[in-house]
């Protein structure tokens, strides 16, 4: 049986700052199979990106750190693997779809040479060969007047474009592996609906696994088959989409079905305002003893502020990390 190509056990990652020595992900677990598509969601500051930038060994020098814990790709740790070795992992067999394509692109090298450059790093094409597998990259994720744009730079195309561009880039060495960062963040409805077909699309073509990143659940429910929920670090429930979305368990994750955009009027025809979940993210330097949603959680008791809860499983691949699986008579 081949591994997965993607197994993130234990992970645990602290930035030492002025203010103390804060835990950006803690004990995380997950793993993708080949050809799956996982959701990983939460809040802003929760450590999504913190997450995917440790698979790439992108952490942020010299503050952030493992800790310790194992990331493997294909069974092959990379947290042990030779810089060289990572060097020609990224970009060629994993790849990342940054969330602000305008700051991920170079913005004084060309469009054509920044999709060929992968290939002539990774797959060792010359440049007339690269910048032809380039453009019809370009035109497989429908970039408009692909053959112009090549010679073009970042700021003179639109943000979906962009956003196409970067698909590309991620694309050409044909990797196992995407990582995708709020993909569609800084999208409109409609070029965002193209940009997760297209993304659906290449993933069946090339039998990839995917790695979205996002705090958009209707992009999860759209696109993932399973769904890990994470907040302050922690993993806070897992479980299979439609699970999730029919049986959300975990406080903080019922607060974040409940703050999705329904459009919603009551019976006299009002908007119903939208529901939020009080408070902010706890600074990752602040230690707490218990839960560490117990400060913003509307089912919060004593045991929630004075014990930390573990990740439990309810049923098959449905985990928690809440003190209300061992008291069901507090359940809202």
């Amino acid at each position: 049986m081949n591994a997965p190509v993607l197994e993130i056990d234990d992970l645990t990652v602290d930035f030492h700052m002025p203010e103390g020595v804060g835990c950006a992900v803690d004990h995380l677990s997950l793993t993708v199979e080949n050809g799956e598509t996982i959701g990983l969601v939460g809040e802003s500051g929760c450590g999504k990106s913190m997450t995917a930038l440790s698979i790439l060994g992108l952490i942020p020098q010299p503050f952030g750190k493992v800790r310790f814990g194992s990331i493997r790709y294909a069974g092959e740790n990379l947290l042990t693997a030779h810089s060289e070795r990572l060097r020609r992992i990224r970009g060629s067999e994993i790849a990342m779809i940054f969330q602000e394509p305008m700051t991920s692109l170079n913005p004084v090298l060309t469009i054509g040479r920044q999709v060929a450059e992968p290939l002539m790093e990774h797959k060792g094409l010359n440049k007339t060969d690269a910048y032809a597998e380039a453009l019809a990259w370009l035109e497989h994720v429908k970039l408009p007047a692909a053959r112009e744009q090549l010679s073009q730079y970042p700021h003179q195309l639109s943000g979906g474009m962009r956003q196409r561009v970067m698909i590309a880039m991620a694309m050409v060495c044909r990797p196992r592996l995407l990582i995708a960062d709020e993909p569609t963040t800084a999208l409109d409805v409609t070029i965002q609906s193209q940009i997760l077909s297209l993304m659906m699309g290449l993933k069946e073509e090339l039998g990839m696994g995917i790695l979205l990143i996002t705090h958009d659940l209707g992009v999860v429910a759209q696109m993932a088959r399973r769904v890990v929920v994470m907040y302050a670090g922690q993993v806070m429930e897992e479980a299979d989409v439609e699970i999730l979305f029919e049986q959300p368990f975990h406080p903080y994750t019922q607060g974040l079905m409940q703050s999705i955009p329904r459009g919603l009027k009551d019976d006299r025809g009002r908007k119903i305002r939208l529901n939020e979940i009080p408070g902010n993210v706890l600074p990752i330097t602040e230690k707490v003893g218990g839960c560490k949603f117990s400060t913003r959680c509307p089912s919060v008791f004593e045991t929630c502020i004075n014990h930390h809860p573990s990740l439990k499983t309810i049923s098959g691949g449905h985990r928690v990390r809440c003190w209300l699986l061992d008291d069901p008579d507090r359940r809202r």
